[in-house]
């Protein structure tokens, strides 16, 4: 049986922002005793012929191929009309 301390408690209750009474440290130490045991009982299933589950909907991801298109068009008669540039850059205002 893994029996959590006092001092586990005081310190998992510090990191969830929890003030606990010392009757509420004494009853959490019980009950995350008893699941830390019933967890340890996983660790003895047989899992060696099982293919580890990713995702259970059956959704698949479609992407499309990268195509590059021509438009015709150059980068200098894209940016003609363009306020300010900087290069081949548009120079626009400070975005907070």
């Amino acid at each position: 049986m893994s029996k959590l301390t006092k001092e586990e408690i005081l310190k998992l209750a510090f990191l969830a922002r929890l003030k606990l009474s010392d009757d509420e440290v004494e009853k959490y130490q019980k009950e995350l005793s008893s699941i830390l045991d019933y967890v340890k009982h996983l660790d003895n299933v047989d899992v060696s012929g099982l293919e580890p589950t990713y995702q259970v909907s059956g959704l698949v991801n479609v992407s499309r191929k990268d195509q590059i298109i021509d438009y015709g068009v150059s980068n200098e008669e894209l940016l003609k009309n363009v306020p300010v540039r900087e290069g081949v850059y548009i120079k626009v205002r400070r975005m907070i």
